[in-house]
């Protein structure tokens, strides 16, 4: 094991961040519909968001309690800080050049005009004029800074113009300056009434632009001389003392109020503000240089995934699709009676989640279903499933739901939700202290000829039906007893705390899921040495877990051939002689977001595989509440051989992880055929519209 030193393991943020350049690059991509590159070029300023929120709010914090521990890979927090703003300056900086010298001429050359300021005709500025009048100016408050007005507390990612003002204030003084806060109920784009574009195509203005345009308004004989957009970013982890708190969920309500004004990690302002107003800024929020990002556009891209919605424009964007519903369960009027028969495997969003939607439905009716057991991670608003818990509930059904309150982001929506469910008599677990539950369980007990017989539903992702129509996931509906079984155990666990009993077919983390998982490896590593065949193909998001890296370097010296399909966050070097030469490693990034966790041995020919809710990560393995569970009909093993296999023969959206760190693209070889293996799996598996 000491044979693998720091030079063999890349960096968790780095990792990240290499990723969040792959996102980058889709927005790039000129064969995609002009809407998709939009929305890539906002989702990777999204991604960049939540970077500076979490890992680089967790380094500074890190830093500042003069913690140097390094991981496996010997980077300290400052090194490591520096690195990153280097790094994040550089896509940043593209990401407003890919904007202003590609996107926005493509959208003004297809009618899709982004106007500025001085491009407003006479009309179109006196209706903005009406509209900043009846909309938007009663709403703000411009705050003068002076003695008695000391700078405001900003809001986390709010949208602020700060503003150099001349001229003698209503009492006398000498004004100087003012912060205006944008109100967050504001939209962020407006579109313009077709008569006022005589020319023809949309136009579309920045609420921004309307505010910076009639600032003036704001401040009656005082004269504004300087405008100019800024937003802060902050450190948004919550910190609940789990241990000393006597109810959880009223723990996590009263630390959502402090994420909006957590330390300050990243400011953002126009690349025009002049350098006294910038110093000023950094001064007041205790920040550096390094922290500073001056960008060619508006503060924060993600506002123009608004355009999106106002263009209307289907035709500047993926062709639509129709998730297919099982031929079995096409043929039935019952879900449990297919279950009964065989176990089905849905891979979304190609298969439809409409298929789970219904398994719950029909238990909520079903008379002779007694209870339902069920996790909830992420649901988003107005959740079918959350409506199908809600009427089984009312329908005298036994409903217990393990909430996670601390699924990171969902907070607010998760406690709001146990509140819900509570109110009709739902029986609503938090979960473990110390371990967020992260498993995705449905357990639906049913009485059959005096029996009761477990119907189950296991997946790799969430239960939210928008997120299931953008993420590839897969999910296992099964009546098998011992499978059945193995989660009722787990749902024990999780409402009286008690151990688990040895299970037959699921591993379980904290406890068995990692040592399951080295198991497998170990195996193939004993096979490969007994002169027999050995392969790990793995897809997942992530993979940072130093004893799992350690056991496919060892499999790999062994000669064991691995496959890695690994979205995002990738510890393991590969290509390295002597040390990972028979180690793969390649990304995934198109129109899906690649979710999946599937794990397969080949096991001397008679393979394993298994699907997990867990990556190979040090917080899933030992930190949260994880099930893996086993594919254990031979047609569906090989539908998801099959299907991975599509992966790794893509040559159009895959990237390949050399051993310098850096991700190289695919592309076709001279006379090669293009693969892609969302698009072949979005023609065998649903159909258009």
């Amino acid at each position: 094991m000491s044979t693998f030193s720091a030079e063999h393991f890349f960096n968790r943020e780095l990792s990240l961040l290499a990723f969040h350049r792959r996102v980058l690059a889709q927005a790039m991509e000129e064969s995609l519909p002009l809407l998709e590159r939009l929305r890539f070029l906002c989702i990777s300023a999204s991604n960049i968001d939540e970077f500076f929120e979490v890992r680089v709010g967790g380094l500074k914090e890190r830093l500042e309690a003069g913690i140097q521990t390094t991981g496996p890979d010997n980077l300290g927090p400052q090194e490591l800080l520096d690195m990153i703003s280097t790094r994040a300056h550089a896509l940043v900086t593209d990401q407003y050049a890919l904007l202003n010298d590609h996107l926005l001429p493509l959208l003004h050359g297809v009618g899709l005009h982004v106007l500025k300021r001085d491009a407003w005709t006479k009309p179109q500025t006196e209706w903005l004029h009406a509209y900043f009048e009846d909309e938007i100016l009663p709403l703000l408050s411009p705050m003068g800074l002076d003695p008695a007005h000391p700078f405001p507390r900003i809001l986390n990612k709010s949208l602020n113009f700060i503003v150099q003002l001349e001229g003698k204030d209503a009492f006398g003084r000498n004004s100087g300056m003012a912060i205006v806060p944008v109100p967050r109920g504001l939209p962020d784009m407006l579109r313009l009434p077709s008569e006022l574009m005589p020319e023809g195509g949309q136009g579309v203005v920045f609420v921004s632009s309307i505010i910076h345009a009639f600032i003036d308004d704001l401040f009656y004989g005082i004269t504004p001389v300087g405008c100019y957009q800024f937003r802060v970013t902050r450190n948004s982890e919550l910190f609940v003392d789990e241990e000393e708190q006597g109810d959880l969920r009223r723990a996590i309500e009263g630390e959502l109020v402090y994420r909006q004004y957590g330390d300050e990690v990243r400011l953002e302002v126009a690349q025009n503000c002049p350098d006294v107003l910038v110093a000023f800024l950094l001064k007041q929020f205790e920040m550096t240089a390094a922290d500073l990002y001056r960008v060619d556009g508006p503060v924060n891209l993600n506002r123009l995934n608004q355009l999106i919605d106002l263009a209307e424009r289907s035709d500047l964007e993926y062709p639509a699709f129709t998730s297919s519903m099982p031929r079995a369960v096409q043929k039935k009027d019952s879900l449990f009676e297919v279950i009964r028969k065989q176990d089905i495997l849905l891979h979304h969003p190609f298969d439809s989640f409409r298929t789970v939607v219904e398994f719950l439905r029909q238990a909520a009716k079903d008379p002779h279903v007694l209870a339902i057991k069920q996790t909830l991670y992420r649901t988003g608003p107005n959740s079918v499933i959350v409506d199908a818990l809600v009427a089984a509930a009312k329908a005298g059904k036994e409903v217990t739901v393990v909430v996670e309150l601390r699924a990171r982001f969902d907070e607010e929506a998760n406690v709001a939700l146990s509140a819900k469910l509570q109110d009709v008599g739902i029986h609503v677990v938090y979960g473990v202290v110390g371990y967020k539950t992260h498993a995705k369980m449905v357990l639906v007990a049913r009485r059959e000829n005096g029996i009761l017989r477990n119907y189950v539903h296991l997946g790799t992702g969430n239960y939210h039906a928008r997120t299931s129509r953008i993420y590839t996931d897969y999910g296992l509906l099964t009546a098998n007893e011992a499978v059945g079984d193995d989660v009722y155990r787990i749902f024990l666990q999780l409402t009286s705390l008690g151990k688990v009993s040895k299970m037959e077919h699921l591993l379980h983390a904290p406890f068995t899921l990692h040592k399951g998982m080295m198991k497998r490896i170990e195996q193939e590593i004993s096979n490969a040495k007994a002169g027999k065949p050995a392969r790990i193909v793995a897809k997942m998001n992530s993979l940072w877990e130093e004893h799992l890296t350690r056991k496919l370097y060892e499999a790999s010296q062994a000669g064991v051939q691995i496959d890695l399909v690994i979205r995002g966050i990738c510890q393991i070097r590969p290509g390295v002689p002597g040390v990972s030469e028979n180690i793969r490693v390649r990304s995934i990034v198109g129109r899906f977001l690649e979710h999946t966790r599937i794990f397969i041995f080949h096991n001397n020919g008679e393979p394993e595989v298994w699907a997990a809710s867990a990556d190979w990560m040090e917080r899933n393995m030992f930190h949260r509440v994880e099930t893996g569970f086993p594919i254990l009909q031979k047609r569906l093993r090989e539908k998801v051989i099959r299907e991975i296999e599509y992966y790794l023969k893509d040559n159009c959206q895959a990237w390949e992880l050399h051993s310098d760190g850096e991700y190289y693209r695919h592309s076709p070889a001279d006379g090669e055929d293009r693969f892609s293996a969302q698009e072949r799996l979005l023609e065998t598996l649903t159909r258009s519209p």
